[in-house]
């Protein structure tokens, strides 16, 4: 796909990856509408951005909010979905609120709706990006929940790239990565990070601009569907 000139919606894009994800988008030259739960982040997003893109607020969650938004900017062809959906939910299994370890597949029902509610909008040879993570298929202990519904996304990607095809759907799969997820700051966040990107192969943790570039890969090669592109610095070797 050539991206510039087409029109790319980024939901969660402006924070994190997202942001970095719909940065390149608008380099490359397409027209970018990023889209946020919060407007927390609005006026880091339009400085990053610039004029060449658009910010819009959506809940992932609010099907009929969503329905109404993608008809409003339909047609478009590229749909890249990195929201986190909230909070997730850590610590030992047997000891976890079960309602936070459900609440942490919001992520996955935000996804659910962004793909089923885009697909009637995107053009024919249009691409579909959800992230994942690479607990997904290395859990380490505290991570189930996360690990449980990187899974899902996953496996649900999969499933539907066959039934949309040749509009296309694929995941990146992140491992840790320094973004604002990460709340901490000072001497405990850099020490956070360096204990996390010990388990890596490259002995460090990613950076938003990296995951974005596996974003913009799956976009752009056309040949490239129902995978997931793992980002994660070796993590998942052992």
């Amino acid at each position: 796909m050539d991206i510039k000139g087409k029109r790319a919606l980024v939901i969660g894009g402006t924070s994190g990856i997202g942001l970095a994800a719909a940065r390149m988008l608008v380099e490359k030259g397409a027209e970018v509408i990023a889209m946020s739960r919060s407007e927390s982040n609005r006026a880091t997003a339009e400085a990053v951005l610039g004029e060449e893109a658009s910010i819009r607020q959506l809940d992932s969650l609010d099907r009929e909010a969503m329905a109404a938004l993608f008809a409003e900017l339909a047609p478009f062809d590229i749909l890249v979905n990195a929201a986190t959906g909230g909070e997730r939910a850590t610590g030992p299994f047997m000891q976890m609120d079960l309602d936070g370890f459900t609440g942490s597949f919001r992520k996955l029902w935000g996804y659910v709706n962004s793909v089923r509610l885009a697909g009637e909008h995107l053009s024919d040879h249009g691409c579909i990006v959800l992230v994942s993570g690479s607990p997904a298929r290395k859990c380490q202990p505290g991570m189930s929940a996360i690990s449980t519904v990187g899974n899902a996304v996953e496996g649900f990607s999969r499933a539907i790239a066959a039934e949309i095809a040749p509009k296309r759907l694929n995941v990146v799969s992140p491992g840790t990565i320094d973004t604002p997820m990460f709340p901490v700051e000072g001497e405990a966040r850099e020490a956070f990070f360096e204990r996390a990107g010990a388990s890596a192969l490259l002995n460090r943790v990613g950076s938003a601009d990296e995951v974005a570039a596996g974003i913009i890969f799956a976009i752009e090669n056309d040949y490239v569907t129902g995978t997931t592109i793992d980002v994660d610095g070796g993590a998942l070797l052992p």
